[in-house]
């Protein structure tokens, strides 16, 4: 049968029709996927976006990009292709902690050459500039001194059933191959030790089980040097001092005594918490690892290693790091250092760190030049004490309490950070949650800024905030307290026995250094 001209006109319509709407998508598909790989390969000019962040994961906001930069160019006009880049990047969930092989994102950020500013990086002009918003260059350094310190309680043995609780797992020489640090570039000189019998908080003294091994003394720390291709990368040989903080720092409301103990002679008016002077200078003859205080083991070493690359012709820095109680004692070792080297940069970088001294000891500090940075999550109370409520009060009745020798100051430059910027965090009130040194490193990977949210490109691994604490949202199914030995330190022998394994006699606990601390061994690497 015929066909009537205006049906045929009509198929001719729908024909074009359609012809013209493949061409059309045929266009978007084509612009959209230029989109994708532009977004992939980053081949076209940055847009800067702004990440926003709920308090949990289900409020995640997959707007905008911020930028990893301290002096950003104009944000870009508005873009059709914006969102649909922005979608290739979502926030972490559940299936992002499940191996899928080696595309997964890599855990750490780049890092540059800073040889030419490091001085700056290390508080020379007391970090203005660097802090607001917080400089990328700046944050890889804090957070690598910081996983120095980390080391401090990952390779601590807390074990109270074992012989050798209070020391260190390992020997100097593979610590930090055990601990995955090689890649810092640093090696690890010597070792301190501090007495456990003074007069100090509960949480420093073992189990009775525990004193096998010396009923004395705990690890407290390590001295270590960075290699050649590190010292070239930051512009000089870098000396660490890491000290390791509390074991319970719920404890620290009973156990933190707040008499001031005078530090030099006796017409001085310098003072510092009893408790943290007794932890650095105790020693005793009758102990095998205390011989020697902490603070001679420490200076013994830096004497040593300053005067072999000052005699090398080299630039030599001295950087204290610690935690909690370890950044009291990083204090007092930076105010003996600088004393003893006056022409040697020294800075300090310390995490949670309560108050140590009066507003003499801050301004000699200060005289001295020690550069002291200090990282302060709000919602931790450590950094409040001691005199939470005293010094408080003390507060609002200056200028006239400002200069009483027996009220206690904080040092240096402060770097605050809330725990709400991070969307991976629960936000209930948790003080040892709060205190976690891996909470302080998360949120600092994530921080850009007071006004700005948690950073879209933070690589550090999240699931380590719940190595050792439970602050971590439900959604993203991570044990929680989940570091510790596999069945809990015992093994399974050829006999088919479960039993205790022992040291290698490289791991056992000497209080003398061995051959191989040789200072060849630590400029080689």
């Amino acid at each position: 049968m015929e066909m009537s001209p205006m049906r045929n006109v009509k198929r001719d319509q729908k024909s074009s029709a359609g012809r013209s709407r493949r061409r059309v998508w045929k266009l978007k598909i084509s612009l959209t996927w230029s989109a994708i790989k532009k977004a992939i390969t980053g081949s076209f000019k940055p847009h800067y976006f702004h990440l926003s962040c709920g308090p949990g994961i289900n409020q995640l906001s997959d707007l905008r990009i911020h930028q990893d930069s301290i002096n950003a160019p104009p944000r870009a006009k508005k873009d059709p292709t914006k969102t649909l880049a922005a979608l290739l990047l979502k926030p972490y969930s559940a299936s992002d902690f499940i191996d899928y092989g080696d595309h997964m994102t890599p855990t750490k950020s780049p890092r540059e050459n800073i040889s030419t500013n490091w001085r700056e990086i290390h508080g020379q002009q007391n970090w203005n500039g660097l802090l607001e918003p917080l400089h990328p260059s700046l944050r890889r350094e804090i957070i690598k001194y910081g996983e120095f310190v980390e080391a401090t309680y990952d390779a601590f043995d807390f074990d109270p059933l074992s012989e050798f609780c209070g020391s260190c797992r390992y020997n100097r020489h593979k610590i930090f191959e055990e601990l995955g640090l090689t890649g810092n570039g640093y090696k690890v000189t010597k070792y301190i030790y501090a007495m456990s019998h003074v007069d100090v908080p509960k949480w420093f003294e073992r189990s009775g089980l525990g004193r096998i091994w010396s009923k004395d003394s705990n690890w407290m720390g390590y001295v270590a040097a960075s290699s050649d291709m590190e010292t070239k990368r930051i512009g000089r040989r870098d000396i660490v001092v890491a000290w390791r903080g509390t074991v319970a720092p719920s404890e620290w409301f009973m156990d933190l005594k707040t008499k001031l103990d005078r530090l030099g002679p006796k017409n001085s008016r310098i003072k510092v918490q009893h408790g943290f002077l007794s932890i650095y200078k105790s020693k005793s003859e009758k102990t095998r690892y205390n011989k020697l205080s902490a603070s001679e083991q420490v200076m013994e070493e830096l004497n040593r290693l300053v005067n072999f690359f000052q005699g090398r012709g080299e630039e030599v820095s001295l950087t204290i790091t610690g935690h909690s109680l370890g950044g009291a004692l990083s204090l007092l070792n930076a105010y003996e250092a600088a004393n003893t080297f006056p022409n040697l940069f020294i800075s300090v970088i310390s995490f949670g760190a309560p108050r140590v001294g009066n507003i003499f000891f801050k301004e000699k500090l200060s005289q001295l030049g020690v550069k002291t940075l200090r990282v302060v999550v709000k919602e931790d109370i450590v950094p409040q004490l001691p005199g939470i409520v005293f010094n408080k009060i003390l507060r609002k009745l200056n200028p006239i309490t400002e200069r009483l020798n027996w009220v206690y100051r904080h040092v240096g430059v402060q770097l605050k950070i809330v725990q709400v910027i991070s969307p991976y965090l629960k936000h209930d009130s948790d003080l040892s949650g709060s205190h976690n040194l891996e909470l302080y490193l998360h949120l600092l990977d994530g921080y850009l800024s007071k006004k700005s949210k948690f950073r879209w490109n933070a690589r550090r691994d999240i699931a380590l905030v719940n190595k050792s604490s439970n602050m971590l949202i439900e959604e993203l199914r991570i044990p929680e307290f989940w570091y510790q030995f596999p069945y809990k330190g015992l093994m399974l022998n050829k006999h088919g026995r479960w039993v205790k394994p022992g040291r290698l006699p490289e791991d056992v606990p000497s209080p003398f250094p061995t051959e191989a601390s040789t200072h060849v061994s630590v400029i080689s690497a």
